[in-house]
């Protein structure tokens, strides 16, 4: 008996970019990002367009605003105090308060927030989304790489920050105002697309953490609010915290002030490490499991959980304590300057006399009444989104095993939104508390904290109004759930910027928003409170109607 023997190759232990493994674990990426790009054609467009056109929109107002010297040397004077560099930047910024300075220092570290929730939202859409609802293992079935969706995800959330910020570098030039430069503009431009990149990295890790898309966002947002929380520490005291922080990297940039682009290199090499870890990260887990290991649950439930009221509560729960504690912390920031707000605005007539249009003896009521609106639309945010909650549960084929007990339509649907309205309304007491007791704190005057919570209180109907368009678009048209985001979105447009731009008022009058009596600027009226409850009511009545006569969407 006679065996052949030979020498068997010893295989490549380090694989190259060109090695046949490496191209593996990226097949079908061009076709991911494709299909990518293809789903979000409308959404991208929508949040490159709205950032650009707002951001052009507030540099023109800028001129109009502020159109002497005079005027932006109050504004930067009255922004030299902790409370104002806070809320918007560096204080280098103002030592020469032009057009393009007071650009880069009140809307860079506000646009970058939103750029930043932008990739980060992208990026989990595309990655832990796709698996929490089987997607993913369907397409990893076919000749598709293990870190396909990863880099298509990726390469989304870059092109999206790429576009953005070659739009800024080149509209913005095009205003022809004092101090915006070319050069400043293409800064300006690559530190919004550079914190993109940073969080979309960010996000890239955190998918890899959770077996959940909203953990993840949450996680990924919760680096986010740390990195603006740094930031606003850092222009006010220690200015080594702003290192800490992206958004500090890209304000101490300072376009058309100093120009600087070396601390923009930051953010390319963070961005860079953060997404070499997510890779590593993601081959230690399987596909819809996440890295940290759910926790036990008990041997048996609690009563409340086994009751549809209590079961809704534990699912919302984690979006309702964020929202509430990020409206406490943003009404603390505006009550934080109401003490100033007649020195920072005396010098401005065109916000002097937006703000006499929505009323009120002092021109702290009256910019009290305004920020109002930014409490309430922030607010509606969660409402939004706690009320569609119940389209997510059926589109990822949850509902169905629940409703196929004897649990009603009607019952499940009415805790969702119990929590939703009672949640929105919290939210807006923390809302209205927080700007309570630091604009108390800020004037002197205690009376505000009850004053102030009240005025926020009154957004509560306006509130379930939003509610009651997501449940009627819920239950007659659930592929057009999406539409009811336009109801905060243009609450705030025509609430909030209409005053300053001076829109008509008949454009106020559609929004719910427009009816809420503009405490505490203005006397309270009961009438158009009670008119919104009943309205709201109605909407809810016919989308639940609507709801039980549909068929189910089933897996």
């Amino acid at each position: 008996m006679s065996a052949a023997t030979g020498t068997v190759p010893r295989p490549e232990t380090t694989p190259g970019p060109q090695h046949p493994a490496r191209k593996r674990t990226l097949a079908g990426t061009g076709t991911l990002y494709r299909f990518a790009l293809r789903r979000d054609r409308v959404r991208l467009p929508v949040w490159i367009l709205a950032l650009f056109l707002g951001t052009l929109s507030t540099a023109s107002n800028f001129k109009q605003v502020y159109a002497d010297d005079e005027a932006r040397a109050s504004a930067a004077k009255t922004m030299d105090s902790p409370a104002g560099l806070a809320m918007t930047g560096p204080g280098h910024y103002l030592d020469d308060y032009n057009y393009g300075a007071m650009l880069g220092h009140q809307m860079l570290g506000f646009v970058v927030i939103m750029v930043g929730l932008m990739s980060v939202l992208a990026v989990v859409r595309h990655t832990r989304n796709e698996e929490e609802t089987g997607r993913a293992e369907l397409v990893r079935s076919g000749v598709v790489g293990r870190h396909a969706s990863l880099t298509a995800a990726l390469g989304v959330a870059c092109t999206a920050n790429l576009v953005l910020g070659i739009l800024l570098a080149v509209g913005l030039p095009a205003l022809g105002m004092d101090g915006i430069t070319s050069g400043g503009a293409v800064l300006y431009g690559a530190a919004h697309a550079a914190v993109g990149l940073v969080f979309a990295a960010v996000a890239a890790i955190t998918v890899q953490l959770t077996a959940h898309a909203r953990a993840a966002s949450g996680a990924a947002l919760a680096v986010l609010g740390a990195a603006y929380v740094l930031r606003a520490a850092g222009d006010v005291g220690n200015g080594a915290l702003s290192w800490l922080s992206p958004i500090g990297w890209a304000q101490r940039t300072y376009p058309f002030v100093d120009d600087r682009w070396w601390p923009l290199l930051l953010a390319p090499a963070f961005a860079f490490a953060a997404g070499a870890a997510a890779y590593v990260l993601s081959t230690r887990r399987d596909v819809g499991a996440g890295l940290r290991p759910p926790r036990p649950g008990r041997a048996a439930a609690k009563g409340f959980l086994t009751r549809p009221l209590g079961f809704a509560l534990r699912l919302h729960r984690g979006l309702l304590t964020g929202f509430t504690v990020a409206l406490l912390l943003l009404g603390a920031m505006y009550g934080s300057i109401l003490g100033d707000v007649e020195d920072m605005l005396k010098n401005v007539d065109a916000i002097q006399e937006a703000l006499k249009n929505a009323g009120g003896s002092t021109l702290a009521e009256s910019f009290a009444s305004t920020v109002m609106i930014v409490l309430a639309v922030v607010a509606s945010i969660y409402v939004v989104m706690a009320t569609l909650r119940p389209r997510a549960e059926e589109t990822a084929g949850r509902a169905e095993p629940l409703l196929a007990t004897a649990l009603s339509r009607r019952r499940w649907v009415g805790s969702h939104l119990l929590v939703a309205l009672a949640g929105g309304t919290g939210i807006l007491l923390a809302g209205g508390l927080g700007f309570g007791l630091t604009g108390a704190a800020s004037t002197g005057d205690s009376a505000l904290v009850g004053r102030l919570t009240g005025a926020a209180l009154a957004y509560a109907p306006a509130l379930w109004v939003t509610a009651g368009v997501a449940v009627l678009l819920f239950g007659w048209l659930p592929r057009a759930t999406a539409l009811a985001w336009i109801v905060p979105v243009y609450g705030f447009v025509v609430g909030y910027l209409g005053k300053l731009l001076d829109f008509p008022d008949a454009l106020n009058n559609v929004s719910p928003f427009g009816h809420v009596p503009a405490l505490p600027a203005a006397d309270m009226s009961w009438l158009p409170l009670l008119l919104l409850t009943a309205i709201a009511a109605a909407l809810v009545a016919v989308g639940l109607y609507g709801f039980r006569r549909r068929d189910l969407e089933t897996k």
